[in-house]
């Protein structure tokens, strides 16, 4: 038996706006099964699955035309997908829930006028770190880089001890301070200060315990010049540092 939706029919059994559907249409992300002379669009059991898929990689914060991108590729494996999707959202629940019980904690001693100790507060610090980058770039490293590549980053910055954890924020305070320094007094991302500069993000990166690979490297540098939000973070009190680190990575990671 063929089973067809009308577009109010859809929006109703999936919760997406009649309206949202239309733009999906338009955009090539969801066309109808077929749209009748009156001008009304019917989708089938395929646009009902495809809508699914839409609306599992939209939770995980993936743009339109990314997802798109996934869809419309030949070799797309949908089980294959939904396995991945499964992955990532039991990731980000065990995420939230070690959030939920940290931020749980915090107010139980504030209830009690408990001063919470060093531990404690360094466990609940990394989690509001993750949960900020996740909910900043998120999004785009996923896109980029995958969910497991993003998901074992983030294992990794948990798993960081006290003493580590305080290393790599000092780390990427020295980073600044240095690419400040170069970009105002006006030396070449080529010089030796761009040199030092690409090797302290190396091993910024690496000090978590990530292999390093210098076109993953080269590759998440270009990021900091394509996301304002990575150039309003590095540029904030001296404009062009986000370009000097992409410069200096794009030159001396080999």
């Amino acid at each position: 038996m063929l089973i067809e939706y009308s577009i109010q029919e859809l929006s109703r059994l999936s919760g997406v706006t009649t309206r949202t559907l239309r733009w999906y249409d338009q955009i090539g992300l969801l066309k109808p099964s077929r749209v009748a002379e009156s001008g009304y669009r019917y989708y089938g059991k395929a646009e009902v699955d495809r809508l699914q898929d839409i609306l599992y990689y939209r939770a995980l914060g993936v743009e339109l035309a990314r997802i798109k991108e996934c869809l419309d590729d030949p070799s797309f494996d949908r089980l294959a997908a939904l396995r991945n999707h499964l992955a990532a959202l039991e990731a980000e629940r065990e995420r939230l829930e070690h959030l939920i019980q940290s931020v749980k904690d915090t107010i139980g001693a504030e209830e009690r006028n408990e001063i919470m100790n060093d531990e404690q507060k360094f466990e609940a610090f990394k989690q509001r770190a993750v949960a900020h980058s996740e909910e900043v770039y998120g999004a785009e490293i996923r896109a980029k880089y995958g969910d497991q590549e993003v998901d074992e980053a983030n294992a990794a910055v948990i798993n960081l001890t006290q003493k580590k954890y305080q290393e790599w924020t000092d780390l990427g305070q020295e980073i600044q301070e240095r690419l400040e320094a170069a970009v105002q007094a006006g030396l070449s991302p080529e010089s030796e200060a761009g040199k030092e500069i690409t090797a302290l993000h190396c091993q910024w990166l690496t000090i978590t315990g990530n292999r390093y690979d210098p076109a993953r490297h080269r590759g998440i540098a270009e990021l900091y010049v394509m996301d304002e939000r990575f150039i309003a973070y590095y540029d904030k009190q001296v404009p062009g540092c986000a370009r000097f680190l992409r410069d200096a990575v794009a030159y001396w990671a080999k």
